[in-house]
């Protein structure tokens, strides 16, 4: 049979097989095949007492590809291991070469951090076999998320109205809860200021007779309007160069962090975006992979690239933009397995596949492509000028900046804020004459909420967490309806801060951040070969287990809230219960009494008038929860699509609209358009 070679998704290995030609088959285990089981002591599927020993299962609806992947390895001489070049991809390929009974000379481990045929052709040339190290790491991780997880989701269900609770999901949900105290014990002061208005300028009052000014009040800005003149005195013109450098090529928080402040992404979706471009995209000529990978701490570029975007930039731009490479910050626990994100080609523009793109892809790329780009050209050249003026030994300074040089916010200027603010020439003049003197009130202001941006940014100078598993943290935290997003900005629930209070009432030693950024640490240890993992597990359990049983037996259960009802088999007051699917009202009599109110579903919202029978298109699901659209006046009228519509009718036949794949398409016509 040919070389086999296993990747993890669908996508990439379509890709990947069009390069390797007829002598591979490039198949796909679609991500994880096996995860801990749920037996055993807690459910933990893992046995403590025998060493933590995992009990490894198939993930649900896995165990056919598991025997059609073991069935091609039967059937073939050598197996190329591809998964992604991270911890979790090196236990991905360690569980496919357990569960398929992989002979150790039979397979190879290979890694590429591009979907590009150089690349893939390469890894080809310097295989190696699995890191034993990188796989305990990861199978550490999930043991401790697993213990931590069930071990105290458990106890907050039992205990409190909680859902859940994690090892690295409390600790955010710990820092939205204590960020929102401080805003609530929050003082705010009042303070005022002064603004000396010019025809094409302003200028604001700083220091009085040399001494840094505060104005408490409105009596005191009274006191100094009534002590200044029209006339103000020109004392010192300060004109200076500067240079602004652009900052390096992205890494997964850094580009969650711009998605969501520039294009409005929530970082799930950047991800998944950001999965596709990576996996590879038909481009016309070719299907490729457009960007590097896109799990990585680290900001180095390949030579390769920078010679390529050096080049390009002189060719293109000038010479003069020609700059050098920028180097990021090294956090402690940084791995630098991999190089930043960028694009595969330099010479691959935004603008030359945009029509093979969709508009989530397109903007996503154009933000990596343009900062990559931007990182490797010649700094940006401001000319700042300060005036300082003088009114009765009180002293107000105007500023302003004009950029002389772009360097390279020639082609980054549309994600950063930079504005010419420009001041008239006053070298030869020695006094000016205000149009007019105001005086504003403000009120000093609390740190802001976390919005996604700065959560991210947050838990990464803590050491919190990985690049790879922010998204999920920040979307259980939405789920469990630990938090609201007001505004795009978190704040935390009476059930989030409820559960926040509990974990640190019994769990504030291993709940906090100095531990978990110290547990990260460890792992990393572990990756390296320097620390033992079963050392470190036995240490954690034998301080946790302890804290849980202290809970169990102390922890005071919340009751359930009385709806004012009464039970109408037994009498017993009605309460409002948490289940799978939500809250619902049931007896307080529980177990003895099992009756539930049902409660009348609410009318499903129109979308759409029918375009058969001019009725309403509601939103609908399947038996098996599938969402589709339907006519409610079903089975009279069986208008239905699995895509929602929209209110507009189709430009060129007047059908319905409707939103798929990031586009608006017909449904009785071609016609498609970009979602704006």
């Amino acid at each position: 049979m040919k070389n086999l070679v296993i990747v993890e998704s669908p996508a990439k290995s379509k890709t990947i097989e069009k390069y390797l030609g007829s002598k591979y088959k490039v198949v796909s285990s679609k991500g994880h095949i096996r995860d801990l089981a749920t037996t055993g002591k807690y459910g933990l599927g893992i046995d403590i007492e025998h060493g933590f020993i995992p009990n490894y299962v198939p993930i649900k609806g896995k165990s056919k590809i598991i025997n059609d992947l073991k069935k091609m390895v039967h059937e073939t001489d050598k197996v190329y291991l591809a998964s992604d070049p991270d911890r979790e991809g090196e236990a991905i390929a360690w569980h496919l070469y357990d569960a398929l009974d992989i002979a150790d000379a039979q397979y190879e481990r290979i890694v590429f951090h591009e979907i590009t045929k150089p690349a893939v052709l390469e890894s080809l040339k310097n295989p190696r076999k699995i890191d034993y190290a990188l796989v305990k790491s990861q199978e550490t991780r999930r043991m401790l998320d697993r213990i931590i997880g069930f071990r105290l989701s458990k106890l907050m269900q039992s205990k409190t109205g909680g859902k859940s609770a994690g090892r690295v999901q409390s600790v955010a949900l710990k820092l939205i809860v204590d960020r929102e105290r401080e805003i609530k014990a929050f003082v705010p002061e009042e303070y005022w200021t002064i603004s000396a208005i010019f025809p094409d300028f302003e200028a604001n009052l700083f220091k009085h007779q040399n001494k840094e000014i505060k104005i408490k009040n409105e009596e005191e800005a009274d006191a100094i309007l009534q002590a200044l003149s029209s006339k103000f005195q020109v004392v010192d013109i300060e004109t200076k160069k500067k240079k602004k450098a652009a900052k390096p090529i992205f890494k997964t928080s850094t580009l969650q962090q711009t998605a969501a402040n520039k294009l409005g992404f929530s970082s799930s979706r950047t991800m998944k975006v950001a999965q596709k471009l990576y996996e590879g995209i038909d481009i016309g000529k070719e299907t490729v992979g457009l960007i590097t990978y896109m799990r990585t701490d680290s900001t180095r570029i390949s030579p390769i690239f920078i010679n390529d975007t050096l080049n390009y930039i002189a060719e293109n731009y000038g010479s003069e933009y020609v700059g050098y490479v920028k180097k990021g910050k090294n956090t402690e626990n940084m791995q630098d397995a991999h190089e930043g994100i960028r694009p595969t080609a330099i010479t691959r523009t935004p603008e030359s596949i945009k029509e093979h793109l969709t508009s989530d892809e397109y903007k996503l790329y154009s933000l990596i492509y343009y900062k990559a780009l931007s990182s490797l050209m010649a700094d940006a050249i401001t000319l700042a000028t300060t005036i300082i003026f003088e009114n009765n030994e009180y002293l107000f300074k105007a500023t302003g900046s004009v950029l002389e040089f772009p360097g390279y916010l020639k082609v980054y200027s549309k994600y950063e804020d930079q504005e010419d603010k420009i001041l008239p020439d006053l070298s030869n003049v020695k006094e000016v004459t205000s149009n007019d003197i105001t005086k504003e009130q403000h009120f000093t202001k609390p740190t802001p909420r976390f919005t996604e941006s700065s959560l991210i940014k947050e838990l990464e100078s803590l050491g919190i967490g990985r690049p790879s598993t922010y998204a999920t943290i920040i979307s259980t935290l939405k789920e469990r309806n630990y938090v609201n997003v007001e505004d795009k900005k978190f704040v935390p629930t009476e059930i989030g801060m409820e559960t926040t209070d509990k974990l640190q009432e019994y769990f504030s030693d291993i709940i906090n951040v100095k531990y978990t950024a110290k547990m990260e640490e460890d792992l990393d240890l572990i990756a390296l070969n320097k620390e033992n993992n079963i050392e470190l597990l036995s240490n954690f359990y034998n301080k946790f287990e302890p804290l849980v049983e202290e809970a169990y037996h102390n922890m005071e259960k919340k009751e359930p809230e009385k709806t004012g009802e009464l039970c109408p088999m037994c009498s017993s007051p009605l309460v409002v219960r948490n289940g799978r699917f939500g809250p619902f009202v049931a007896c307080s009599s529980y177990p003895s009494c099992k009756y539930i109110k049902k409660e009348e579903p609410k009318p499903a919202a129109k979308i759409i008038t029918c375009p058969k029978c001019g009725g309403d298109v509601v939103e609908k699901k399947t038996r098996r929860g599938k969402i589709f659209y339907g006519c409610r006046n079903y089975p009279k009228c069986d208008f239905a699509t699995w895509y929602k519509p929209i209110e507009k009718t189709c430009p060129e036949c007047g059908g319905v609209l409707v939103e798929k794949d990031n586009k608006i398409v017909c449904l009785s016509c071609e016609y498609e358009n970009n979602i704006d």
